[in-house]
């Protein structure tokens, strides 16, 4: 890929740039114009995880609490197989008391 065929994302003054390319681990702060998310239900203590559309039909995933920290960087249908998931109640077992 040549750099001018980079996908490109607006910036603060809406003008486009190029991205870097995206690879498990990325500084999230490398991902400039990438446009952080979380869920209405994150609490105020920042315990979150925030995720980002990127070009190229991916998914970053960053911890709201190290927002500078590295980013996980997934596909759409990875995506769409946790959410739906979640929906399902297949990780039910990670926010319900513990018996023990």
């Amino acid at each position: 890929m040549l750099p001018t065929d980079e996908p490109k994302l607006p910036t603060g003054d809406g003008r486009p740039h190029a991205v870097p390319h995206p690879y498990n681990g990325i500084p999230a702060t490398s991902l400039r114009g990438a446009r952080w998310l979380k869920s209405r239900r994150s609490n105020s203590q920042g315990n979150c995880v925030e995720i980002a559309e990127l070009p190229g039909d991916r998914v970053a995933m960053r911890n709201s609490r190290h927002p500078e920290g590295p980013a996980l960087i997934y596909t759409r249908p990875e995506i769409e197989a946790l959410i739906l998931g979640a929906k399902d109640g297949d990780f039910d077992h990670l926010i319900a008391p513990s018996d023990n």
